[in-house]
């Protein structure tokens, strides 16, 4: 989604999402306020960090600065991983394998996301559900390195993997 989808989506929540010069982070959200840091670069950056605190505002569960580290760690991930199926999901990375992303520049492009965005989510997909997963009539290997290929593709590799 862009910025401007996801500023509309939380609009609709009810949320008042503000540009600010945040210092330390680049978003925050307390209570039903976000606030993104006004010095971010680019509007791709910043349907991320969006992203990321809708994700908190859904997910977690009170202030994460008072929180022991794993909790809040445990809390940051799930925000993060519900940003991550927002901007990109699975259905995204056929998608762009489906348009012809041959390499993690392309998909980002194609995605319309920071190439570091598309890294940490294949990542922390790869941390949730293993070095591949079968999705549709697909199957996505996250390990070595980002693959999309059909259940028919991938039953005649298997053997290769």
């Amino acid at each position: 989604m862009t910025y401007e989808d996801l500023l509309s989506a939380a609009d609709g929540l009810g949320l008042i999402t503000k540009e600010k010069d945040l210092q330390a982070y680049d978003g925050r959200i307390k209570g039903r306020r976000v606030a993104i840091r006004r010095s971010i670069p680019t509007q791709k950056k910043k349907a991320c960090v969006l992203a990321e605190e809708l994700g908190h505002y859904f997910t977690s569960a009170g202030d994460l600065l008072g929180l022991d580290d794993v909790t809040a760690r445990k809390q940051e991930r799930r925000a993060r991983l519900w940003a991550y199926n927002v901007q990109i999901g699975l259905s995204g990375l056929i998608h762009a394998n489906s348009a012809g992303c041959r390499n993690q520049y392309e998909t980002a492009e194609f995605l319309d996301v920071p190439e570091r965005f598309l890294l940490d989510c294949l990542k922390c997909y790869r941390e949730k559900y293993g070095p591949w997963i079968r999705y549709e009539e697909y199957v996505i290997r996250f390990d070595p390195y980002l693959e999309v290929l059909t259940e028919q593709e991938a039953m005649s590799r298997i053997n290769d993997w």
